[in-house]
């Protein structure tokens, strides 16, 4: 299934880390993946628009990412 939505290998991972549990948020991303702050918002924010994931919770560092109903 993954495949078939054209994500790159970070997405990928992301998934299936909420898939595992539940949730992440901007400070997990960036340590699963190795990426900078800014970098992990920008691909988090592209798997809102995709509308895999949806934010939930207030703006900022309390905010979390989670799969988005039908995903």
């Amino acid at each position: 299934m993954l495949e078939q939505l054209g994500l790159n290998e970070r997405e990928k991972i992301a998934i299936r880390y909420v898939k595992e549990r539940g949730s992440i948020t901007n400070k997990e991303y960036q340590e699963i993946t190795g990426v900078s702050k800014v970098t992990a918002f920008r691909d988090l924010w592209k798997l809102t628009e995709k509308a895999i994931l949806e934010k939930s919770g207030v703006t900022g560092k309390r905010t979390i990412y989670k799969l988005k109903m039908g995903s």
